[in-house]
């Protein structure tokens, strides 16, 4: 005897055509994410992000678990220079795929560039870990969140890696030092060079470094004295010479200064800085013409020397019986 089906042949019909349409609708609106999404990208190497960001956020909202899309928010958030809001969604990314390279090293820069040094080592970190030759500049910048976080022993060791010179050496702690001194450490860099010169006596801009942290203190005559020990070690130190000439014109030796001045212009007539002190020098000596030709030479080496510019204003403004500034 024929056993019966419990459901009839129409209803099984009906049930599968209905899965059918039901599976073909999902895969269309899967291909149309994967078209968004493709097309955001492609929005992005066009450089029309805020398009790609508004496209983006469409799709973020009709499908929030849609994988890609925290990425490329994330991607164009940073290249608008959001970086709050990319680094909101660079975490989103990361979390999803702790793969994401990519999305680890603009997560760090992203907080970085917010103020938050903190918050950007633990993905700097696992960029470095995963792709430890690649990007210099993450790891320049993993380097500086050390400093701001005062963890200085991680940072010799990321600027002896990166600069590939032994952890613990003299290089390595002048290195460091004058990473600290460009980031307003004073202490800790004066600190740093002094570990370097007990390495080594007579290590290379060293003294030149302990000079500049005693122009920034405002000991003009404990500067002198380490501007003058490097040019013992390095009289062709052109940068020395230009720094102990700014110090002689604080000091108003200004016959000093411009001697030293001179060196500095005969050993390295490429760099700005040395017409810019001379044209101070020269100001104050009633050479307004003189001045002018030197600051003139500055702005052609360097156009945004804010310095060589407010003097050379000066300059003209003395051949009117204007008194230049004291040195301060």
């Amino acid at each position: 005897m024929t056993k019966l089906s419990l459901f009839p042949a129409r209803i099984v019909s009906r049930a599968a055509l209905l899965a059918v349409v039901v599976l073909s609708c999902s895969a269309i609106a899967l291909a149309q994410q994967n078209n968004d999404l493709s097309t955001a990208r492609s929005l992005l190497k066009q450089h029309k992000t805020a398009e790609a960001i508004s496209l983006l956020k469409e799709l973020a909202v009709r499908q929030p678990e849609l994988k890609g899309v925290n990425h490329e928010l994330g991607v164009a958030y940073y290249r608008e220079g959001e970086y709050l809001d990319a680094a909101e969604f660079l975490q989103r990314a990361w979390k999803e795929n702790s793969s994401d390279h990519d999305a680890a090293q603009l997560l760090g820069l992203s907080y970085y560039s917010s103020g938050k040094p903190a918050q950007a080592i633990p993905p700097l970190e696992a960029f470095r870990t995963r792709s430890p030759d690649q990007n210099v500049d993450a790891i320049y910048i993993l380097g500086l969140c050390y400093v701001m976080t005062e963890r200085y022993t991680e940072a010799l060791q990321t600027y002896g890696r990166l600069y590939a010179v032994k952890e613990d050496s003299a290089a390595a702690h002048l290195i460091l030092g004058r990473m600290l001194l460009r980031q307003g450490f004073d202490p800790a860099a004066q600190n740093e060079i002094n570990a370097a010169l007990a390495i080594s006596p007579g290590l290379s801009l060293a003294h030149l470094t302990l000079g500049e942290i005693d122009v920034y203190g405002g000991d003009y005559l404990k500067a002198v004295q380490e501007f003058q020990t490097e040019l013992a070690l390095d009289p062709a130190c052109a940068i020395a010479l230009t720094r102990l000439g700014d110090v002689y014109w604080r000091l108003q030796r200004d016959d000093e200064s411009q001697q030293v001045l001179r060196r500095s212009i005969s050993v390295d007539s490429s760099a700005p800085e040395p017409y810019v002190v001379m044209g101070k020098v020269l100001l104050r000596a009633g050479q307004p013409d003189l001045a002018e030709k030197n600051l003139h030479r500055a702005i052609h080496l360097d156009s945004s020397s804010y310095t060589a510019h407010y003097f050379l204003l000066s300059s003209t403004v003395s051949k009117e019986n204007w008194k230049p500034p004291s040195a301060k």
